[in-house]
């Protein structure tokens, strides 16, 4: 799938073709400087991946690295409404590109074509920057703006779409994502936020599989066409393992067919969930939902996958896999710097935040390149040797190396060391995948 040639093209073509032909019609290069949009660009995204706490002095230094001299009042005076504009086009370029792994080698997940999880993760910005991207506090006057970050994420080969950016007031069923369906024969995780029943009878009817956590509130009817209190028919309905997997109808002016999978929790589980629970209402000023805490002791699934495809010990296993887009944000926020800044300035702080959304989406070519394939991969450890590298990507691109042995170098390093150890006690996702058994399925 993906080459060194590939990254090289990749990088190439955002950040020095695409930032030359579009810094003077976003007007962010008005006249002839030597801060071409070019450099202006290497220097923003190749400085911050490197370190995500970079001072302007130290983004002066990789400028010097380029080949350019300037001091950081000259720097600081580029971050304005245009370099907003003109980082925006270039980001939106660069997340079209079709950059996608070898497929891991775990065989429940070569059932299908694609394991799409789709999720959004949430920046805080300025107040002032509201006209850009509104936030959610128009009411208390706080958290006035808020940027969204929208993604799916193939965790076969590990092919993103996205981050598309949103408000971050705007609610994730009006994701500019859904606006397509995933490909025939892939299995689509997805959270609460997307649940929407228009929506999985079209992907139903597009041949797309889906795995579903259910909403307490949604109606639930058996196989004879009776509705039921969804903890009764759970308590009725379960085996001794405390395990249920019904054929039902989910909805009620438009009923979907499904299977209804659930599990119950040990006590301990149970009690923390409903903790939570009292927490969160604490927190929103609002009664606790009295279903939700009646639910408390079962997980509980819905799936168009027939059972000879996906038993329910796989769907409970793939359901926690959900959880591996928030380890790629976490990744993105805590060693990427994406949610934090030095200035105080909010036009500085927007074109961080693009600039550093490029330098993640080149670490994740990266990681597609050296070690997505294999199962056990460390993306932390992965992430942390694509930092420590950048020095050479400058090199090579201010023809100072040959930008593939530099690739190819960094490639190597990955491939040689990015590695999880297993553990007992507390398995990595990898390693609850690998340990379901072989199953024969049509």
């Amino acid at each position: 799938m993906v080459s060194i040639s590939d990254i090289a093209t990749a990088l190439e073509s955002i950040l020095t073709e695409n930032a030359s032909a579009l810094a003077r019609p976003s007007g962010f290069v008005r006249r002839e400087s030597k801060l071409t949009g070019p450099l202006f660009t290497k220097t923003l995204v190749l400085g911050w991946l490197a370190n995500p706490d970079a001072s302007l002095s130290e983004l002066c230094q990789v400028v010097a690295e380029l080949g350019v001299s300037i001091t950081p009042q000259g720097l600081e005076e580029r971050f304005g409404p245009r370099a907003v504009a003109y980082l925006e086009q270039l980001l939106t370029r660069a997340v079209e590109k079709f950059i996608a792994a070898e497929p891991t080698a775990i065989p429940i997940l070569a059932r299908f074509g694609q394991v799409i999880i789709e999720d959004s993760t949430t920046i805080g910005l300025p107040d002032a920057l509201s006209e850009y991207w509104q936030g959610t506090g128009e009411r208390t006057g706080h958290n006035q703006s808020a940027l969204k970050l929208q993604v799916r994420f193939d965790l076969c080969t590990g092919r993103l779409r996205g981050p598309l950016l949103q408000a971050g007031r705007a609610h994730d069923k009006t994701s500019p994502l859904q606006t397509s369906l995933p490909p025939v024969g892939s299995l689509h995780l997805a959270d609460l936020g997307y649940f929407s029943l228009d929506r999985l009878a079209d992907e139903d009817a597009a041949n797309v599989y889906w795995l579903r956590r259910l909403p307490v509130l949604t109606a639930v009817f058996d196989s004879e066409g009776r509705r039921w209190e969804l903890r009764r028919l759970l308590d009725v309905q379960h085996t001794a393992q405390g395990t249920v997997d019904l054929e039902v109808s989910i909805g009620n002016e438009k009923r979907l067919g499904c299977r209804l999978l659930g599990v119950r929790v040990p006590q301990a589980v149970a009690d923390q969930r409903r903790r939570k629970l009292h927490a969160e209402a604490r927190h929103k000023g609002q009664p606790v939902s009295q279903a939700r805490l009646k639910l408390a002791d079962w997980t509980i699934l819905v799936t168009n996958c027939p059972p000879e495809l996906l038993s329910i010990e796989e769907a409970l296993v793939l359901a926690r896999v959900r959880w591996q887009i928030e380890l790629l944000f976490k990744l993105w926020k805590s060693q990427g710097g994406l949610d934090r800044s030095r200035s105080k300035q909010p036009l500085r702080i927007l074109s961080e935040v693009y600039a550093k959304l490029l330098g993640l989406l080149i670490q994740h070519w990266f990681l597609l390149l050296s070690c997505w394939s294999r199962p056990e991969r460390s993306l932390i450890k992965a992430a942390s040797t694509v930092r420590h590298n950048v020095a050479l990507l400058i090199a090579a691109l201010s023809g100072y190396l040959d930008l593939h042995l530099a690739i190819g170098h960094i490639q190597s390093t990955i491939a040689l060391g990015c590695r999880m150890n297993p553990r007992r006690k507390a398995p990595n996702a990898y390693q609850l995948l690998l340990n379901l058994p072989e199953v024969a399925y049509a």
